[in-house]
């Protein structure tokens, strides 16, 4: 049984493949995509996109009404989003949320 989005993770793939140093992983329950060993983004367990972003930017993207702070064992992280399916359902929506995760992966050092 596949814990995650499936068209999702697709779709995300299909955003991403061009991407040096790309890599999969199952991570917190669903498909991670990395760059360099740094999360990106994640078809998520939870349904929609579990996304890494720039800590600094959280609260600005938490205008967004379908983005709000990912929770890992009951604490709210900034830095980390879940964004919800309905502002994933267009191609330039998710490439929009997948652009800033990937872009911020970019800026980490390579695991």
């Amino acid at each position: 049984m596949v814990a995650y989005d499936e068209d999702l993770a697709d779709r995300i793939r299909e955003i991403v493949q061009a991407e040096a140093g790309l890599t999969e992983k199952r991570m917190f329950g669903g498909l991670a995509f990395l760059i360099n060993g740094n999360m990106a983004a994640s078809a998520s367990s939870k349904g929609g996109l579990l996304l890494r972003v720039d800590p600094a930017d959280t609260p600005g993207l938490l205008q967004q009404p379908e983005a709000a702070r990912f929770q890992m064992r009951g604490r709210e992280m900034d830095g980390w989003l879940r964004v919800d399916p309905a502002g994933l359902a267009t191609k330039p929506q998710l490439e929009s949320w997948v652009s800033r995760g990937v872009s911020y992966a970019r800026t980490l050092p390579a695991k």
